[in-house]
This record gives C-alpha cells, sequence and structure tokens, in this order.
C-alpha cells in the first residue's frame, strides 16, 4: 500500500475498498468487489482511519439491493467499524478509535475498506477493555436501542421492559441498557430458547409459540403490563405488545415485514400510551458518535458487553460476499470484515 505525505502532513493513501457500481436486483447478486481507490484528507474536520475491523449488518445488505431510496451509487459500503487515525487532528493521531453512522456506506463511502474518511467529531475513542474486533461490532445495534430508549425515555430502576426479538442483536443491546438501567426484563422470544446475550440482571422469558404474549405479561407483571416495550421485529408482535402495555407505556417500533396494521385507536388513547419509531439511518456520523459515547461508561465498567466475536465469521475483503451472504441468511453470530486478512 502506498502512502505519500504531503508538506502539509495529509497523507494520500491507495486504499483498499470494497465497491457497489448499482444496486443489486437480489439478494443473491449482492457482490461487493475489492478494488483500489485514491483517499486522503481535504477537509480540516475530517480525519483518515485505517480500518481494523468492519462490522457487515443486515442495513448495508439493503442498502445495496437499492431498497434505501437515498442510497448513492457508485459507493463503498460499511456502517459500522473500529480502527486507528493516522491523519487529521494532532491530538487523535495513533488513537484507536470505533464508531458508526445512518450515513456512511448509503449516502457517502463506507468503512468496508482498508482505510475510509470521517469527521473527527464522530470518532469515539475505544474502551480499553474491549478488543478493536469487539468495538466494530458494537455500532448499529447499540446505537438503535440507545437511540429507542433516548427518544422514548430511559427505564428507571423498577420499571418492565418487554423486548420483543430479545436474542437478536438489538434486542440483546436493548436488554443490557436496560439492566444496566435498573430496569426488569421480560424477553420474547419464537421457539423455546433461553435469553443468549448479556445482562447485568437475569432476563425473564415468554416464548411466543406456547404461550400467548400479552396473557403472559399480565401474569408476570400482577396485571401492570410493560412500562416500555421495545418491538425490534415491527407487525409480527405489534398486537402482542401494544395489549401488554401499561396505562401511559412506551412502544419504541424499529422495523417492519408489513408495514400496514391494525391499529385499536380506543386502546390507544384509553391507555395513555405513547409509540416512537426510531430509523438510525437518519443520524449522522457525528450525531451517532455523541449515542455510543453516552454508552462509554457502561462499556468501562463491564456492564456493558460487545457481541462475542467468532473467528469464522470474520472474513478477508475478498471473501466480502460470503460475509454479505452470511447477514443475509441471518447469521446469529456477528459478522466482521477484517482488511489486513
Amino acid at each position: 500500500m502506498n502512502i505519500a505525505t504531503s508538506t502539509s502532513t495529509k497523507a494520500s493513501i491507495d486504499a483498499r475498498v470494497l465497491r457497489l457500481k448499482a444496486k443489486a436486483s437480489d439478494a443473491q447478486a449482492v457482490d461487493p468487489r475489492p478494488t483500489t481507490l485514491p483517499l486522503g484528507r481535504e477537509r480540516e474536520e475530517d480525519a483518515l482511519v485505517e480500518i481494523a475491523a468492519a462490522a457487515v449488518n443486515p442495513s448495508d445488505v439493503k442498502a445495496a439491493m437499492g431498497m434505501m431510496p437515498y442510497a448513492v451509487f457508485p459507493r463503498t459500503p460499511g456502517r459500522d467499524f473500529s480502527g486507528t487515525v493516522i491523519d487529521g487532528p494532532r491530538n487523535l493521531i495513533g488513537t484507536e478509535v470505533f464508531g458508526s453512522s445512518g450515513d456512511l456506506g448509503i449516502r457517502r463511502d463506507g468503512t468496508h475498506a482498508s482505510h475510509f474518511l470521517v469527521e473527527a467529531k464522530a470518532l469515539v475513542a475505544m474502551p480499553k477493555n474491549i478488543s478493536l474486533q469487539e468495538a466494530a461490532g458494537i455500532g448499529v445495534p447499540f446505537v438503535t436501542a440507545a437511540e429507542g430508549f433516548s427518544r422514548a425515555g430511559f427505564p428507571r430502576g423498577g420499571d418492565i421492559v418487554l423486548i420483543m426479538g430479545v436474542n437478536g442483536r438489538v434486542g440483546q443491546a436493548a436488554a443490557q441498557i436496560a439492566t444496566w438501567r435498573g430496569a426488569r426484563v421480560i424477553g420474547v422470544v419464537r421457539k423455546a430458547e433461553g435469553y443468549e446475550g448479556h445482562a447485568g440482571a437475569p432476563v425473564e422469558i415468554v416464548d411466543s409459540s406456547s404461550r400467548d404474549v400479552a396473557e403472559a405479561v399480565g401474569d408476570m407483571t400482577n396485571g401492570h403490563g410493560a412500562d416500555i416495550v421495545f418491538n425490534t421485529v415491527g407487525d409480527p408482535y405489534f398486537q402482542a405488545a401494544h395489549k401488554s402495555l401499561a396505562k401511559e407505556g412506551r412502544q419504541i417500533l424499529i422495523a417492519a415485514i408489513k408495514p400496514v396494521v391494525e391499529f385499536n385507536i380506543f386502546e390507544f388513547y384509553r391507555g395513555r400510551h405513547t409509540y416512537v419509531g426510531i430509523d438510525t439511518l437518519a443520524l449522522s456520523s457525528i450525531e451517532t458518535g455523541d449515542v455510543l459515547r453516552s454508552l462509554l461508561p457502561g462499556f468501562e465498567s463491564g456492564a456493558l458487553k460487545p457481541f462475542a466475536i467468532d473467528a469464522a465469521s470474520v472474513y478477508p475483503l475478498a471473501k466480502a460476499r460470503e460475509a454479505y451472504q452470511a447477514v443475509m441468511g441471518s447469521a446469529r453470530s456477528r459478522v466482521l470484515l477484517d482488511p489486513k486478512l
């Protein structure tokens, strides 16, 4: 890799990047190819980051298929990352950082590369107790969970939080944040299984394949219901979530399979409910960095933990198509790209 430094100390890089020339016709046609692009810092507010690892998210695959109307082509995909600053503000050079974004990899070039450019204010200094690979997997799931709670109101000690799809990555992040805040967490799963993630307190489970969710939540809470429902799935659990809400309860929605649901307005206003929609793609890199910084005390204390990284789910850029296919196949492990492999 060629690196040249100008008299202004701004580095020019022949970066190895994945490139999407146009939207894919279907999921099987998603095939980002490695290529080389010159990359250099042109704005004082930017930093040049050498990527250590970058996660592959479902939104990366959806954007590649043209499911995001504001996605631009050609572009380098990728939202989440960890790495080292090699050019930018002097106080950051050599610093190990991580981050995520709603616009990287979708409206502008992203992180599935050996290097990328981003605003220096978007970079979050690495906690010392987390590896670079672990940090690369934090982004989208934890930002989505934190933004949901921020908009709906963070749970307080004694609150009951019901998480639909608790074993998904956003579900696990939500369970971690909720227990960190002192809430009691009840998780909903589709089959007989326990909670798979970290949490600061036991996570109670409702198997939706064997029991009515709202009825179970009522029994488990002595009829109170859930103060917050974090619905990571959308319409399949919409009615169960609605009927599980306590008076003045809030439902957070981040996804949908079918966009239209039946909605009982009478129960909504009589229950004094609040519904909150979350789209992290609307967040800039800097706004996303601010969300991640708010979680640093949890990660530094060990109350929050990154997802475990399976070596079999870490791919070189040359095998990016395999990594994307793993995400399309709903891989339970966090899928990463490592440009040094």
